[in-house]
């Protein structure tokens, strides 16, 4: 299924999604937005005026997700193939999907757990003929590591899968398997950049100037989970119109990762302004990347994190209305019925204010979803993309339920 406002970025379906043990990121200066004094001035006039209008609107910084990779890799920079697979379609042959372009062999290409998106490749390959539609991610990794992921050129709501490895080692049991590239960026740079009426334009400068078609983007990692009760129903709930994007639309429980927490829980006080990468320690934000999941089901929906399980990764997905703007979607179980959480949620919590109605779809009707249903029209494309996740990663299945109790991961 393909749908123009969204697509999937990667996926961690071999294992039904990752946990926090599982994952690690990589902060750096390095990985921040390019910019220029014009854009900067294009962006103060942007947010000057949005302000005007939604007052309630406040500038917080956010992490901005440079690419990824494994978590024990190498970089490597082979020519991309081009993309033709659904984001839904089972695991492909990586050695097929690279030809004779990849330069190791089809036995090495078997045990390769990962194969990352360059920024600058695919927007070679794929978006200079098509320079409206967002492309995403660096790098092209080589990863002898054990998580098996997708890798997707920004168009069409397409991907390449890598397949699983053939066997684990003690050292890939152990170590996390996926690893976040990211820097900083913040909420008025969001608005100045992909949502800009000239994006187009920042497209085409940071592929001229940077080789990058994203480098001049804002790029914040969103965070959304596809909230699951205890008699095996999703929970969605309807955006207000005051929200600053999506508005009446149905949408998962959703916000971001925020460093600012992540600077609070190591014991700094700071502003949003003054926070920087070495301020941060990486578990520190791989904590805050999961627990602001749960916080934000939390204040959207009223439940008490006690009643929450364990977030699992399904993977990263991307929003085309915002020019490819990517959010990490997560499952989380929770221990109560849906009529629970119905009366919690109208008894109203911290950001009651966000939506005006909770709506529950059974698990069955999910993995059924799509184009054709009435209510795919009504979701907002976080939504769209945590769906697709979900209906390919099936976080929820048997093997997803057992490996919560053992981080190590089971082939399929």
């Amino acid at each position: 299924m393909t749908d123009s406002e969204v697509s999937v970025l990667l996926h961690c379906a071999a294992w039904r999604g990752l946990l926090q043990s599982q994952v690690q990121v990589e902060l750096s200066e390095r990985f921040k937005r390019q910019t220029d004094p014009s854009l900067e001035q294009q962006i103060e006039e942007v947010w000057t005026e949005r302000v005007s209008k939604e007052p309630w609107l406040f500038n917080g910084s956010k992490f901005r997700l440079h690419s990824f990779c494994s978590a024990s890799s190498s970089s490597v920079s082979p020519k991309r193939p081009p993309n033709t697979h659904p984001p839904t379609m089972p695991l492909l042959d990586c050695a097929e999907q690279q030809g004779g372009d990849f330069k190791h062999s089809r036995q090495r290409m078997d045990e390769i757990l990962c194969i990352n998106d360059s920024l600058h490749d695919a927007v070679q390959k794929s978006s200079l003929d098509k320079i409206s539609r967002p492309v995403n991610q660096r790098e092209i990794v080589d990863s002898v590591g054990a998580f098996s992921q997708a890798s997707s050129i920004y168009s069409e709501s397409k991907i390449i899968s890598a397949e699983r490895p053939s066997k684990n080692t003690d050292d890939q049991e152990t170590a996390p398997l996926l690893t976040l590239r990211l820097g900083l960026t913040c909420y008025k740079d969001y608005l100045g950049t992909n949502w800009s009426c000239h994006v187009a334009e920042l497209r085409q400068r940071g592929q001229v100037q940077f080789g990058d078609p994203l480098a001049l983007l804002a790029q914040p990692l969103g965070v959304g989970g596809v909230l699951c009760t205890d008699d095996g129903q999703v929970v969605l709930i309807r955006r207000s119109q005051r929200v600053a994007e999506a508005g009446g639309q149905l949408d998962i429980p959703g916000g971001h990762p925020e460093p600012k927490v992540v600077c609070e829980r190591l014991g700094q006080a700071v502003c949003e302004e003054q926070i920087s990468v070495d301020m941060m320690q990486q578990r520190a934000v791989v904590m805050e990347l999961f627990s602001s999941v749960c916080a934000e089901i939390r204040d959207e929906v009223n439940i008490p994190l006690s009643s929450l399980g364990e977030p699992v990764l399904m993977g990263v997905a991307l929003n085309h209305t915002s020019a490819g703007r990517p959010s990490a979607e997560f499952y989380v179980s929770c221990s109560l019925t849906s009529d629970e959480v119905r009366k919690l949620y109208w008894k109203g919590g911290a950001e009651a204010s966000e939506s005006t109605d909770i709506i529950f779809i059974g698990r069955t009707e999910l993995m059924q979803l799509d184009r054709s249903s009435p209510l795919w029209s009504e979701l907002c494309p976080s939504a769209k993309g945590a769906v697709l996740l979900y209906q390919t990663v099936k976080p929820d299945g048997e093997r997803g339920q057992s490996r919560r109790h053992d981080a190590q991961p089971t082939a399929s």
